[in-house]
């Protein structure tokens, strides 16, 4: 009975999904595979080189900063070199400056380059997502949302238990097997994925042309900039599981392959967890998911400060992770939906600024809690902060109807604020793909929606 349920619940979850998202969704398996530097960072700077928590805090940061620099500019690219170029540029460029990285002896020159892995690795995530929106029919999008975070989390899970046994050995050999991953990731996208970008059409005589989603449109938009402000509150969060953890388990004696195992678990969480929740929570309250993803979060962090064992960091780690099951894809439900055809570049650029932006600030944080005052109220920072997020949640989504449609009516009744002119884009109708049959042709019509 349990399996022949668990059989049907996943291939409800996998069936109908278009050929290129599948290819999309195996790069991103591929990528994941590959992360060493953004989870052993911190390790390889303290532990290998040597260095003081607060530079390690620094490069990382500066890691950060290159997101928050090429989030906004490949979002622009996104929209108006397209979807695959970009992808491509940001795929090989990354392969090579984490190659460069693994070589680098000069504080100085780690700083550089740690800047350079951050722009380039950020750069393919608009990309990745704007794709995503368009070549996944509107109602399927949740799903391939939530399968294609399932890949990345399967990757993380498998990589970072082999990184810790490569970091045992060699950090040099992790930084060159992600350049090569990388690379595999850029050869498939050239091979096997076609542009999805919308193509506009002429427009009759006579027939106001609907004005082109700018930056500035994005940033004016009140309600997605406050999804992107409360974004950048959780991500602050579960950021600390890759800054603040391993230096804090770093101090109290805990080798890399201890590290590598705890954080394993939030992966393998989300692996065996992530489809048949996202099920689950697909018609329910958005408030009350986003409200109570904040606050798991936030205190789930906060116990961290009384683990002293491998079985209680995993213990926290699991109280967290629920947290990112639940937020991920009730956030990213409204995001696809609040972003126009035609900007869907730009509005994931912001987004993922968003990210960028908690990366840049949490190593920051991490590293002078930690040397100033100790890990313990690096921990109570998170329950702080997770709070803010969850009453910001709340604040945002007051008022929101929630009938049949669960989280996607609640996002079309946020999309109702949007300024006037800047939504009908949505009408323009999506270019023709080389995919299955289920392929976006009608993409855009989801994000038709009356202008008030």
């Amino acid at each position: 009975m349990f399996f022949g349920s668990l059989t049907r619940v996943v291939r409800e979850s996998v069936s109908g999904l278009p050929r290129a998202f599948w290819w999309l969704w195996t790069s991103t398996l591929i990528n994941r595979l590959g992360a060493f530097v953004a989870t052993f960072m911190t390790l390889y700077l303290t532990l290998e080189r040597g260095y003081s928590a607060s530079f390690a805090g620094l490069v990382v940061a500066l890691h950060g900063l290159g997101g928050v620099i090429s989030s906004l500019i490949a979002g622009v690219m996104t929209d108006r070199l397209g979807r695959r170029p970009t992808l491509l540029a940001a795929q090989a460029s990354t392969a090579f400056s984490v190659a460069l990285l693994g070589f680098m002896e000069h504080p100085a020159a780690i700083a550089a380059v740690a800047l350079l892995v951050g722009m380039t690795s950020n750069a393919s995530r608009p990309a990745v997502q704007a794709m995503m929106a368009d070549i996944v029919r509107p109602e399927d999008r949740v799903r391939a949302f939530s399968l294609n975070y399932w890949a990345i989390n399967l990757g993380f899970a498998v990589s970072a238990t082999a990184a810790g046994v490569i970091a045992e050995y060699s950090y040099l050999a992790g930084f060159l097997g992600e350049a090569a991953l990388t690379l595999v990731c850029a050869v498939l996208v050239y091979l096997k994925l076609p542009e999805s970008q919308p193509a506009a059409v002429p427009v009759a005589p006579g027939t106001a042309l609907a004005p082109e989603t700018r930056l500035g449109t994005v940033l004016r938009d009140g309600r997605f900039m406050g999804v992107v402000g409360l974004s950048f509150l959780i991500s602050l969060v579960f950021t600390q599981g890759s800054v603040g953890l391993p230096v804090a388990m770093g101090a109290a004696g805990f080798s890399p392959g201890d590290y590598g195992l705890v954080i394993a678990v939030n992966g393998l969480l989300i692996v065996v967890l992530q489809i048949p929740v996202s099920r689950f929570i697909e018609h329910r309250d958005p408030q009350l998911l986003l409200v109570a993803s904040a606050l798991l979060a936030g205190y789930g962090f906060a116990l961290t400060a009384f683990a002293g064992s491998l079985w209680a960091y995993a213990l926290t780690v699991c109280v967290w992770t629920l947290a990112e099951i639940v937020n991920s894809p009730t956030q990213m439900s409204l995001v696809v939906r609040l972003s126009p055809a035609d900007g869907r570049g730009r509005y994931q650029g912001v987004y993922t600024m968003s990210w960028a932006v908690a990366s840049l600030v949490a190593p920051l944080m991490a590293g002078f809690v930690i040397d100033r005052w100790g890990a313990g109220w690096l921990w109570g920072a998170t329950g702080v902060v997770g709070t803010g997020a969850a009453l910001g949640y709340w604040l945002l989504m007051r008022g929101v109807p929630v009938g049949a449609g669960g989280g996607a009516a609640a996002a079309d009744a946020l999309v109702g604020e949007v300024p006037v002119g800047e939504v009908p884009v949505g009408e323009v109708p999506v270019a023709p793909v080389a995919v299955a049959p289920v392929a976006a042709e009608t993409v855009a019509a989801a994000d038709v929606r009356p202008v008030v």
